[in-house]
């Protein structure tokens, strides 16, 4: 599959742009992107990205208007499942249990996640 690879942090930044304007040109990525990145910079992470099967584009004249082809659910999901078998023995459970403990989750959260499951049957 084209698009398993894991992303770069830099990579997932460009991708955070293109999920949010859906398409966009890479002057239009490196205005929304932090820290003023060089254009050829942007253009190199967007290119990989399109390597690695993630960004597809059209072509104006000269330029490429790029898109995402995997959507942010798909890529959120994969990453909370490598991260959740590499880190908490794949086991929601113990994810949410750490989060808990690092005060990254309040009681009031906790019991919104449980009324989820709860109408969720």
């Amino acid at each position: 599959m084209k698009h398993s690879e894991k992303l770069t942090a830099k990579e997932e930044e460009v991708m955070a742009v293109l999920w949010k304007l859906k398409k966009a040109f890479v002057k239009e990525i490196q205005e929304e992107l932090e820290g003023n990145q060089h254009y050829n910079t942007v253009s190199t992470l967007v290119r990989l990205l399109e390597d690695k099967g993630y960004v597809a584009y059209k072509v104006f004249g000269k330029s490429h208007q790029y898109f995402p082809v995997v959507d942010k659910k798909s890529y959120s999901e994969k990453i909370l499942e490598q991260n959740s078998s590499r880190f908490f023995d794949g086991s929601y459970k113990n994810m949410v249990s750490f989060f808990a403990q690092q005060d990254k989750i309040s009681e009031q959260e906790l019991e919104e996640i449980l009324e989820l499951i709860k109408n969720k049957s």
